[in-house]
């Protein structure tokens, strides 16, 4: 096993870690915070937009099942990366489409990644997806873990 990690804002948190916690490969998702400059923030900070966080995915993956490339076209898949901060109704930085690298093969890749995206057909419109260093991690509370399994919600609404 070879194992890796990634992590990915997409809007809210919640439909991002139910999508990539269904590929085949990826061992790990824990939903969180990540981007901002406050220690530790608790959800009501983050939404008050006011951490400078954006809701974030981590993802603990097998390379040797998911290539880092697979895990990239869920993410542009699952969300509009061409609204700057915000997806659907939720509106503010924290729900800010971001590409968080570990490696710098990862960012290479996520910069071919948004390249290729922005020239292709459904994206007319300039991505606003950001490409920036992974920071700290701060995982959300738990009520917020696998919410879609425990509310018994079986479709991604973004």
């Amino acid at each position: 096993m070879c194992m890796a990690q990634a992590a990915f804002a997409a809007g809210c948190f919640w439909g991002v870690q139910h999508e990539f916690e269904q590929k085949k490969g990826v061992r790990k998702t824990v939903a969180g915070y990540m981007g901002g400059i406050t220690k530790n923030p608790t959800y009501e900070e983050v939404c008050a937009d006011k951490t400078g966080h954006a809701e974030t995915v981590s993802i603990d993956f097998d390379e040797d099942v998911v290539s880092y490339e697979e895990l990239l076209d869920i993410f542009w898949k699952i969300h509009d990366p061409t609204q700057k901060n915000r997806q659907g109704p939720d509106v503010g930085t924290q729900y800010r489409s971001v590409i968080f690298y570990y490696t710098n093969e990862q960012k290479r890749l996520a910069e071919i990644s948004k390249q290729k995206q922005q020239s292709s057909v459904p994206f007319k419109k300039p991505i606003s997806t950001e490409i920036v260093a992974a920071s700290e991690f701060y995982p959300a509370e738990a009520y917020h873990q696998h919410y879609f399994k425990k509310n018994g919600v079986t479709g991604c609404p973004i």
